[in-house]
């Protein structure tokens, strides 16, 4: 499938994934995993809600509902008290740029490179129905297997699958995600299910 390049907008659901330059690899170590994820949170949890995500060696996935409109201008003015936001697509998209350059920035100075690091534009797929969210969340649970970077996408530690399982604090929306798969055991054996029947789809 062929990613949408159209704006985000306000209240919509999407499949949010990139990957390096030419597959260039963009976590190297542990603490590029930690940082880019801060950075996450720093720029872009304050525009939208965060169902899932995973990041790989060479490309991450996440699946987002952008915020209402006027959630993301509470939230400019939170950070900004009196700025004026002309235009809330072009906002959403400053914040990402933020993320992307913020982290370039320092993973460049650490590897002693120049230049972009992530492909442009980024790509962005939008979620309109039941079905897509539910094989959506197990893809992205299901993609490190399916690169063969880990034998067990339960013991990955670089996605949100066990953060869901687990009581601690956390940005994501784990209770919607949980209550839609109707629990966690529910949540577990969606996820068994899928990976045993080998169901095959494409969500990129």
């Amino acid at each position: 499938m062929k990613a949408n390049t159209k704006p985000l907008i306000p209240d919509c659901y999407y499949h949010i994934y990139n990957r390096g330059i030419n597959g260039e690899v963009i976590f190297k170590i542990p603490t590029d995993y930690q940082l880019f994820l801060l950075k996450y949170i720093q720029h872009v949890t304050p525009i939208v809600n965060t169902f899932a995500y995973c990041l790989m060696g060479n490309h991450f996935h996440f699946f987002i509902n952008v915020k209402s409109e006027n959630e993301i201008l509470n939230s400019v003015q939170l950070k900004y008290p009196g700025k004026r936001v002309v235009s809330i697509p072009k906002w959403i998209s400053s914040q990402f740029a933020h993320l992307f350059n913020g982290y370039s920035q320092t993973f460049n100075k650490k590897e002693q490179r120049t230049g972009g690091l992530f492909e442009t534009p980024f790509r962005r797929i939008e979620v309109t129905s039941d079905d897509y969210f539910s094989r959506l969340i197990a893809y992205i649970r299901h993609n490190p297997q399916k690169h063969e970077i880990a034998d067990d996408y339960k013991k990955y530690p670089y996605s949100s699958y066990n953060t869901h399982l687990s009581e601690t604090e956390t940005y994501l929306e784990r209770a919607k995600v949980l209550k839609w798969f109707g629990g966690r055991e529910q949540y577990k054996k969606f996820h068994e299910l899928e990976q045993s029947n080998q169901i095959k789809f494409n969500l990129e």
